[in-house]
């Protein structure tokens, strides 16, 4: 089983799926419905993070998208054109000695001494040592990785769209404990919309762990 390599994003109104597919597109969409019903609910989610999206609607579509663009852009999802600014003062990185930075970035780690210690006595190092640890994690666990992100999307989804709806805390201790059967049964009296999309997100966090045990996570 493999990660998705690309995002899609869907639009609700109300309970009720306006929208799914890249951000250009939905976000068009919801513009155009929000001109349309001023007055009604709307909410825009990553469909694999369950991360709400908001944006600012108002003015040209080209205006939209190219908010979009600087607020978003990693979402591979802008396919209309929007217009760009030359970056006319820009000064290619001077080369130098030494090696490739090959991507590392750093971030603060907190550590009690005898981890800092430890780490320390480590061939190459902290950084070395904690590289390594983090590949074994990677290699040994992606099952687990995988059914707890899952098990987070479906959450957040749940928490936004059906959080005032009848069996919700009781839907939510069932995703947890990854029963299926419990699980369609709390949320089949919910809109059809929201639980469609539920069931899909919740896919892999009410599936055994036996049976994602083919899981690859996708390098960056």
């Amino acid at each position: 089983m493999n990660l998705p390599l690309h995002t899609e994003f869907v639009a609700f109104e109300g309970s009720c799926c306006l929208a799914q597919g890249a951000l250009s597109e939905v976000a068009l969409q919801v513009k155009t419905a929000t001109e349309a019903r001023p007055l009604a609910r709307f909410m825009v989610f990553n469909a694999s993070t369950s991360e709400i999206i908001d944006f600012d609607h108002r003015g040209t579509s080209q205006e939209v998208l190219a908010r979009l663009a600087l607020t978003h852009p990693a979402s591979q999802a802008l396919k209309l054109s929007v217009p760009t600014v030359p970056l006319t003062d820009a000064v290619p990185p001077k080369a130098g000695p030494g090696r490739p930075k090959l991507g590392v970035v750093a971030r603060e780690v907190t550590l009690l001494p005898r981890h800092w210690a430890w780490l320390a006595s480590q061939p190459g190092g902290a950084s070395v040592a904690l590289r390594k640890l983090v590949e074994q994690a990677r290699r040994e666990s992606p099952a687990q990785d995988l059914r707890r992100l899952s098990q987070e999307s479906a959450y957040r989804f749940m928490s936004a769209m059906a959080g005032s709806l009848e069996g919700f805390e009781e839907a939510a201790r069932a995703l947890f404990a990854a029963d299926r059967a419990r699980f369609d049964a709390l949320i089949a009296p919910w809109p059809q919309d929201i639980q469609a999309h539920l069931q899909r997100v919740a896919q892999v966090a009410l599936t055994p762990l036996e049976k994602l045990t083919d899981v690859e996570f996708p390098r960056a």
